[in-house]
């Protein structure tokens, strides 16, 4: 039996997590966290019977104490309920699926308390993987990622222990952009972003998608993720998705990670690591997989991509302020209140203005996140 604490239950991975552990016997949900969702928490809470659940959204705690008052589930709420789902004492493995810089403490506080980590939580290493990477092997602690394009990585690294890495080979589907200019780009609608053509995601990582600016924090997390550095890190468009990413070793050879476009995938993988159990769903059909195209991608009309490598190489708090530029960018394209194009337009103008710290701790990653989020609300 594997216990399960999961982090962001009523996302879009939090609910494809779920879903494999009905798919399979011995995994077990210890706690759920997620941010304000309590009708379909209180179903999750029901269904799993978790020791208890959280919502960071006070009044919607309220609500849900109020929905499972009938049950023993225990109701928390905020960061302290969340930092308390993250270091569960039953839990074996944490699955960090919340969205946004707000992982960073219940990861850190998980590695802590000696907890595995299924790591969907991006920004926690783009922004602070300086300091999760040596707690974790300080704790002994395994980080299973659950990025389809890492989980490839990860997987096509088994086996080579000691084997040097030529490069980091990152596949992009491209967007549903691919081939756009700028100047055709200035006219997109939230509804046009949001409609990727092979994967199905939450609001934030698709338009990211389709900016290219989620590839960039995937280079940067690659770089904390298997040791390499930013430059080591090539990305390529693989428009079909059936790439999911490949390593090249020194000797030229290239490993590649292949399999249809299911996020269920490497989510059981994470969970059941080294167990390869079978899954239902799509298989990949040779026969009738027409070509497999590959692209450079384009780096002037979706300077995101560019931005983040600048970010990476600089280091400190600077992925910090291109992570939080984005997040707020994003959030304004999707009420209406900034066009498409000015999301890398703030991304670049934040980082341009940034004074960067080299060696930031938590609270300065924080503190940085915090001045970014203010400097383009009163600029935008």
């Amino acid at each position: 039996m594997k216990n399960l604490s999961v982090l962001g239950s009523t996302g879009s991975i939090g609910t494809q997590t779920l879903e494999v552990v009905r798919e399979n016997p011995g995994l077990r949900v210890t706690a759920l966290a997620a941010g304000r969702n309590a009708e379909l928490l209180e179903a999750q809470a029901r269904e799993f019977r978790p020791a208890f659940v959280c919502l960071m959204d006070e009044e919607a705690a309220g609500e849900l104490k109020v929905r499972l008052a009938d049950t023993d589930i225990r109701v928390l709420s905020g960061m302290e309920g969340l930092l308390e789902a993250a270091a569960a004492e039953e839990a074996d493995i944490v699955v960090t699926a919340v969205v946004g810089m707000i992982g960073i403490r219940p990861t850190i506080a998980a590695i802590e308390a000696g907890k595995d980590i299924a790591l969907a939580n991006k920004e926690t290493l783009v922004t602070a993987g300086h300091l999760i990477m040596p707690l974790a092997k300080e704790r002994g602690v395994n980080i299973f990622p659950v990025d389809s394009e890492h989980s490839a990585i990860f997987q096509c690294l088994n086996g080579e222990t000691g084997n040097r890495i030529d490069k980091i080979l990152l596949t992009a589907s491209g967007g549903p952009f691919r081939g756009r200019t700028r100047k055709e780009l200035a006219a997109v609608r939230p509804e046009d972003a949001l409609k990727h053509p092979n994967w199905s995601m939450g609001h934030k990582i698709t338009i990211d998608s389709s900016t290219l600016v989620n590839k960039g924090l995937e280079v940067m997390e690659a770089r904390w993720l298997f040791g390499v550095g930013v430059d080591d890190v090539q990305v390529v468009v693989q428009p079909q998705s059936v790439i999911h990413s490949m390593v090249q070793f020194e000797d030229g050879a290239v490993m590649a990670q292949m399999g249809a476009p299911d996020m269920k995938l490497p989510i059981q993988y994470a969970l059941l690591y080294p167990e390869r159990r079978r899954m239902t769903g799509e298989r990949l059909d040779f026969w009738s997989l027409k070509a497999l195209d590959f692209e450079k991608p384009d780096f002037e009309n979706f300077p995101g991509l560019s931005l983040a490598y600048e970010a990476g190489r600089a280091g400190g708090t600077m992925p910090t302020v291109f992570n939080a530029a984005n997040e707020w960018a994003v959030a304004a394209f999707l009420r209406g209140r900034a066009g498409y194009l000015d999301i890398t337009d703030m991304i670049g103008e934040a980082m341009a203005r940034h004074r960067n710290v080299e060696h930031p701790g938590l609270d300065e990653i924080l503190q940085t996140e915090a001045e970014t989020y203010q400097y383009i609300k009163d600029r935008w």
